[in-house]
């Protein structure tokens, strides 16, 4: 039987918007895949825009939305700016969302 979780109201209001803030992010199909993309490890801008097959204004302005929200990071090498997942609890939540999504179902 699963243990019961006591957590405060207080906790909870905190980690509930944490979470709406991670599921908003999430909402748009764009910054969905962007934050798969980032999954297996850092790409580039251009790296990025092949995958979305969008502009780099487009996903510069997705990646700019993305680290406000602190899910996405930079660093730079040399000339090239290269993204990461910022936040560790994200990569669970998109593994999970890719099993569901986007493995191919059991023959049945």
């Amino acid at each position: 039987m699963a243990e019961t979780l006591v957590i405060s109201n207080d906790a909870m209001a905190a980690a509930s918007e944490q979470a709406a803030g991670l599921l908003k992010a999430l909402s748009n199909p764009a910054r969905l895949r962007l934050l798969c993309a980032l999954v297996p490890g850092e790409r580039s801008v251009g790296e990025l825009e092949e995958i979305l097959g969008a502009s780099q204004s487009y996903v510069s302005g997705q990646l700019a939305r993305l680290r406000g929200e602190g899910l996405v990071s930079a660093s730079r090498h040399g000339r090239v700016i290269r993204y990461q997942l910022a936040d560790p609890r994200v990569t669970p939540v998109l593994e999970r969302l890719y099993e569901v999504f986007c493995e191919a179902p059991p023959n049945t």
